[in-house]
């Protein structure tokens, strides 16, 4: 079980307790669990109720229940691009889900996780801190801890490479337009006004006669989001079918999570974990003759 303290400094009055933890970024969730679990809250040691009062030079200490196992372990072999006690960093294959569904229930990024915490001899639910499309490759972020997840969900910045049919004229553009779910029963998307907030940012990095290879940074997460607006302006991702690209070049949507930067959970230093492009993808930019230094990394 892994304990998580915090020393109280720089509080001139005392503080109720689940104030002062909903400070440090503690959920509300997280503090429903641990007022359950039996010396899962201590103040200098001893038990503590959330309504006590802190002050300056107290000792806090959350003691999580142990979590349990929820997917069975998977052997697959997926690069493990960053780790600590907090979280940990895949890199993502084409043709494999986040979590399991209908005909994929024990080849899914979660049952990787639940393989690597049964090698580490620890128990550790799966908490994706943002999901990839199943064919969509790269960077992807599990929260170890409740506490990791929480501190995590909204401050990771990621930025996404794409190859898109046609050749776009314009260095830099922004699609702000909402994205609705037309059929309850089906998971494809549709630009519409009644649907969510959506905004994507995208930058050209290379234009070759038939394709251009973009940047693009999101700031919503919404399903299918980017697929959705680079089809919405008449350029969809290569390999693309569901939206319109083509399948001359690719066999799947040619969309990559390359970046994620996010302060680390205990320290609030900033981590920053790159994820080279896929062979595929190296592939068809250099049949496209799309030259980049991407190609190089």
């Amino acid at each position: 079980m892994q304990e998580i303290h915090f020393y109280v400094e720089g509080s001139s009055e005392p503080v109720r307790l689940d104030t002062y933890l909903r400070r440090q970024g503690v959920s509300s969730r997280m503090l429903r669990t641990l007022k359950h679990s039996p010396l899962g809250i201590q103040l200098n040691g001893a038990h503590a109720r959330t309504i006590d009062l802190v002050r300056d030079g107290d000792r806090i200490t959350l003691a999580p229940p142990p979590a349990q196992l929820e997917y069975e372990p998977c052997s697959l072999p997926v690069e493990v691009l960053w780790e600590d006690d907090e979280a940990v960093v895949f890199n993502k294959p084409a043709d494999m889900p986040c979590h399991p569904s209908k005909g994929h229930m024990n080849d899914t990024l979660a049952n990787v996780f639940a393989a690597l915490c049964a090698q580490q001899g620890v128990q550790a639910p799966f908490r994706g801190v943002y999901r990839l499309d199943k064919n969509t490759t790269g960077v992807l972020v599990a929260a170890k801890t409740q506490y990791a997840a929480g501190q995590l969900m909204h401050s990771t910045r990621k930025t996404y490479l794409a190859i898109v049919c046609g050749v776009m004229r314009q260095e830099l553009g922004t699609v702000d337009i909402p994205i609705v779910q037309p059929d309850p029963d089906m998971t494809l998307r549709a630009v519409g006004p009644k649907g969510q907030e959506a905004v994507t940012h995208y930058e050209v990095l290379a234009r070759g006669e038939r394709y251009t290879l973009v940047r693009l940074r999101l700031e919503t997460g919404r399903t299918h989001q980017i697929r959705v607006h680079m089809s919405y302006i008449g350029h969809p991702l290569a390999g693309d079918e569901w939206y319109g690209g083509d399948m001359g070049l690719m066999t799947r949507h040619a969309l990559h999570c390359e970046q994620v930067t996010f302060p680390h959970p205990r320290s609030g230093e900033p981590v920053t974990v790159v994820a080279k492009l896929p062979e595929d993808m190296r592939k068809a930019l250099k049949i496209e003759s799309l030259c980049t230094n991407l190609l190089e990394i």
